[in-house]
């Protein structure tokens, strides 16, 4: 069913209804109308790596772990088998009549925010600092999570929109002041590509951008959503945004008034209750029941194409039995593997010759962390491999001692009166070891969304430093005094520091993101070599000294590998690998006016069959406007076996490869453009081609 006839159905429904029936069909809790035999239906639900809170389902990797893949295709087949998972649990909850909180077909991912600060607590949930990388992950969920049918498998939802990336506690009331330049060339691409790849829905944030609420924001909402991209799905604010409006923010006197400003900006559906008061508003005469009207049947074309008023629905064979189901656990581990970056790894240390070490020490606060292996938005998974069980299966013939030796956090049971008591029993198992693995990090109670409270190390989820806590770093550093083979493992959502000393020390460094349920299992294949560590760092990595921008600064300006001017700890684009890979040189094969297509020839020059992430950047030569200093433009992953050779094809979009001017026009740059082909962003004696 195309949109057009969906509309047309949906307009026949609303036709029927009340203006009291219609108006509450706006709320994300939208009742039955009985009369009409329309059942209730809860528009909220979340998946932004597995369907969450409703049960057991797949955990997959969070999503800035999925970004680590630099793998679309692969984020595509994930979120695909998360819609099927939703649709099994959808069957069955209607089977019993539950139409309740978290059942329903309306999911609100993915998060497309770009990552411009590593302190922001909820960065786990986005796909990374780069507005390129996050249009390819953030799209290919989209799409995945659809389907490509006559009618949506579930709905995706872009949030949230826009400019919205910390600080958490000041979210119900922060005005993000953001240029036009920073907005064309940054915080709006990635949305701007998910409405041409056709996504159902769009999310607002609970701040003001450049002074107007986002839920009500005429700029954002009519002006470029609705008008310059035309979108046509729907518009939801994000809970409790709308009430924001008049408490937080103070752009309206009432909450009637709030109502009428979203509804009248274009913002349909509520989360929250604050369109409660949108009869009040109607009867004040601040809307119409047009404007009632109009948002309705934008609503229920959304639920008309999910195929809720079909005779036979569709997708209603998805048993039951596809949840957490061989084949979802099998890709949930591959996206793991995937999403691990192999930081240092000192003269070829790993992977791991399983003939030499006889016991293993398996030693820190996220060795046997269930949390750490779901992040933020997670679900239930029926089967959890911590670290310290993974080393158990992959190692079966070593002897494997783990111990906590340290909280996440000081504040924590095992602490006292600041003496943390568990670093003498990490130390005691990693003294008695022929390796240690080091498992640090941190979990969702110390960064993550709105978390309500503030220490030394978190202001309300967003991070105060980019060390790890100090009785990690206390732990790591002991465990480093008394044992010579170290490996560490972090496991965190954005970047962390581990320190110059234990760095020196460590045989090998890994990072795991919050992997999934399935993520100590792959930490441990990786280190034992079932295969090679192809993730790349979707963020940049700053050294815990490196003095950022403030959080509640907007501006671009030294922030991200784009514009920054400090040196990373590790950059944006880089990871390790247990191959090695040459390139030939690119050549343009194609040119036109939307894009290019370079081809250049791989070759795997080690012994080690591999995943190559082929990585395409532009340098703009342009003297009329500041641009990023380099901007990644296309990515093809390749699979290639010890000493196989395979040419190589990379597509860019001529949008990515042209300047942002200060009043956010695209345009070709003066000088031109050059590109670079490689396995990371280009060094000194890169080889260029100028277009």
């Amino acid at each position: 069913m195309d949109y057009q006839t969906a509309k047309q159905k949906a307009a026949r429904i609303v036709s029927r209804m009340t203006v009291e029936e219609k108006a509450s069909q706006l709320l994300y809790t939208s009742p039955a109308i009985e009369r009409l035999g329309i059942h209730e239906y809860n528009w909220w639900n979340e998946a932004c790596h597995g369907v969450a809170r409703s049960g057991v389902a797949t955990v997959f990797p969070q999503s800035i772990g999925m970004a680590a893949s630099f793998h679309p295709a692969l984020v595509r087949e994930v979120a695909d088998a998360i819609s099927t998972e939703g649709r099994a649990k959808y069957n069955q909850s209607v089977s019993f009549g539950d139409r309740g909180i978290f059942k329903g077909l309306t999911y609100w991912a993915p998060n497309i925010n770009i990552f411009r600060d590593p302190r922001w607590g909820r960065g786990q949930e986005t796909c990374g600092e780069d507005p390129f990388l996050t249009s390819q992950i953030g799209c290919a969920f989209i799409e995945g999570l659809q389907g490509d049918g006559p009618f949506y498998k579930a709905t995706a939802c872009a949030k949230h929109f826009a400019g919205h990336s910390g600080p958490e506690r000041l979210r119900h009331s922060f005005d993000a002041r953001i240029s036009r330049k920073d907005l064309e060339e940054t915080y709006l691409p990635a949305f701007r590509k998910a409405v041409e790849s056709g996504v159902a829905g769009v999310m607002g944030a609970y701040n003001r951008t450049n002074g107007e609420p986002c839920c009500a924001s005429e700029t954002l909402i009519q002006k470029i959503l609705r008008g310059a991209w035309s979108f046509e799905g729907y518009f939801v604010s994000d809970c409790g945004a709308i009430n924001d409006i008049w408490e937080g923010h103070h752009y309206t006197d009432t909450l009637p008034e709030a109502a009428a400003a979203a509804l009248k900006a274009g913002c349909e559906l509520n989360c929250g209750s604050a369109y409660e008061a949108l009869m009040e508003a109607y009867e004040l005469d601040l809307i119409t029941e047009e404007d009632i009207t109009a948002a309705a049947v934008r609503l229920y074309t959304i639920r008309v194409l999910l195929g809720e008023f079909e005779e036979e629905r569709p997708f209603s064979d998805v048993p039951y039995s596809v949840l957490s189901c061989k084949a979802h656990k099998a890709l949930c581990l591959r996206a793991a593997q995937e999403s691990i970056v192999l930081l240092e790894n000192r003269d070829g240390f790993l992977p791991l010759d399983r003939t030499l070490p006889r016991r293993i020490a398996v030693v820190g606060p996220t060795a046997m962390n269930v949390k750490t292996l779901e992040g933020n938005y997670h679900g239930h998974a029926d089967e959890y491999v911590t670290i310290a069980d993974g080393m158990r299966r992959v190692f079966p013939d070593c002897e494997i001692v783990v111990a906590d030796g340290s909280p996440v956090y000081e504040d924590s049971a095992f602490s006292w009166n600041g003496f943390c008591s568990l670093t003498s029993e990490g130390m005691a198992a990693a003294a008695s070891a022929d390796l240690t693995v080091l498992c640090l990090g941190l979990d969702r109670d110390y960064e993550g969304e709105d978390l309500g409270y503030d220490n030394a190390f978190t202001d309300y989820g967003d991070r105060k430093t980019l060390a790890l806590p100090d009785c990690q770093m206390k732990l790591a550093e002991r465990v480093c005094d008394v044992c010579e083979n170290v490996i560490v493992v972090i496991a965190c959502g954005s970047s962390a520091d581990i320190g110059d000393r234990v760095r020196a020390h460590a045989k090998a460094v890994l990072h795991a993101w919050y992997p999934g349920a399935l993520g100590g299992l792959a930490v441990a294949q990786a280190i034992a070599g079932k295969f090679a560590p192809s993730g790349k760092l979707p963020i940049t990595f700053y050294r815990a000294d490196t003095v950022l921008p403030e959080i509640c600064d907007y501006s671009m300006a030294g922030r991200t590998y784009r514009f920054a001017e400090c040196e990373p700890l590790y950059p944006f684009g880089y990871g390790l690998s247990y191959t090695t890979f040459a390139f030939g040189r690119p050549e343009i094969v194609s040119a036109d006016d939307e894009r290019i297509v370079i081809a250049v020839d791989v070759t795997n020059t080690g012994s080690f069959d591999a995943w190559e992430k082929t990585q395409l950047y532009a340098s703009y030569l342009d003297s009329r406007t500041t641009t990023p200093k380099l901007q990644l433009a296309a990515i093809e992953p390749v699979y290639l076996k010890k000493g196989e050779t395979r040419r190589v094809a990379l597509t860019a979009d001529r949008f990515w490869l042209k300047a942002v001017l200060e009043d956010g026009t695209r345009v070709e740059p003066d000088g031109g453009v050059r590109l670079f082909v490689g396995d990371c962003q280009p060094g000194d004696g890169a080889q260029w081609i100028a277009l």
